[in-house]
């Protein structure tokens, strides 16, 4: 794993807007995550001693940013603004060029996330926008973006089907969804560590690790949100750590600890302790570190237009297949 220096070669001032009402998780029947706890998370690794405990912590999301910029700079095309959803302090949006895009627009329910950062570390254009990721409708007009961008933000979302259909109708026609999120092998090895620990110790398992989409399922609701041209492909980053509870302590200043609706509030030391050494026992590296696996899942879809190009007709082939063979 490695971190890219971004070096700042133009400055342009940055734009705020605040929408006059935030209401987290008012969005359909899918209750999964309690919204208001996940925002109070990320407000709080955001601004542990001024910010630096989260920016020692940018590893993971640095590096996936890199990966989707690698994806974005394969799509030969130019965009005047590109819309950064669920931006956090802005990985992805720092990245980007400003001899390909004029504009970022960087969305997230964190108002501390979202500030983190001042306006030297980006070279394009960039707008904040504080809203609630999950209603991307109420502030973004139908078909009116050029690309929809969202790095590491979707696994918290309640209704990703939901939150698909509102990013193609944002989109023009034509226009790029790319997005990265968490898959289901993500903290593998910390979620069966603790389920381990808690049948012996207590039982019974809670869950600890919050539910994620599948591989396999990301291509069926991309389709069914209406996206067409569909690319879906699947990476991983591993960390090693000296042990369990430094894997802990990051992903709370990440922003990323537990906000299931019903979680349990605390698990008791000695379970914890017991995970801690199941996970040194299954997991553990040679040289004494443990081993955290974080699966992405990268996707690209377009919303459909007339001028994309289309599969012929069926039969209307004018080679045959027998004689290519």
């Amino acid at each position: 794993m490695y971190l890219r220096a971004l070096s700042v070669a133009r400055r342009f001032p940055l734009q705020t807007r605040s929408l006059a009402s935030v209401s987290p998780g008012s969005v359909g029947p899918y209750q999964i995550f309690d919204r208001n706890t996940k925002i109070s998370q990320k407000d709080r690794a955001a601004t542990k001693t001024n910010g630096e405990s989260s920016r020692t912590v940018d590893y993971v999301r640095d590096e996936v940013a890199d990966r989707m910029m690698e994806r974005l700079e394969d799509i030969k095309r130019k965009f005047s603004t590109i819309v950064d959803l669920g931006s956090g302090a802005g990985h992805f949006t720092k990245l980007l060029d400003p001899e390909t895009t004029k504009k970022s627009i960087m969305i997230d329910s964190s108002a501390k996330t979202l500030h983190r950062d001042p306006d030297s570390e980006f070279e394009v254009h960039v707008e904040r926008v504080h809203a609630d990721e999950e209603n991307l409708l109420q502030f973004l007009e139908s078909n009116s973006q050029e690309a929809i961008v969202s790095c590491l933000s979707l696994h918290w979302i309640n209704d990703l089907p939901g939150i698909l259909v509102q990013i193609r109708e944002a989109l023009k026609p034509d226009g790029l969804f790319l997005g990265a999120m968490f898959g289901g092998e993500t903290l593998f090895e910390l979620r069966t560590s603790l389920q381990l620990a808690e049948i012996d110790r207590e039982g019974g398992i809670s869950p600890h690790i919050s539910p994620m989409t599948e591989t396999q399922d990301v291509s069926n609701l991309l389709g069914r949100a209406g996206f067409t041209l569909l690319t879906v492909d699947v990476d991983e980053v591993k960390v090693a750590y000296p042990s369990m509870w430094e894997l802990m302590d990051d992903l709370r200043d990440m922003g990323e600890s537990n906000a299931i609706l019903g979680r349990r509030q605390f698990i008791h030391r000695d379970t914890l302790a017991a995970a801690s050494a199941i996970y040194k026992e299954l997991h553990g590296n040679e040289d004494g570190t443990v081993p955290a696996t974080f699966q992405v899942i990268f996707m690209i879809g377009w919303k459909p237009a007339p001028s994309q190009p289309k599969p012929l007709e069926r039969g209307s082939g004018k080679t045959s297949l027998k004689e290519v063979l």
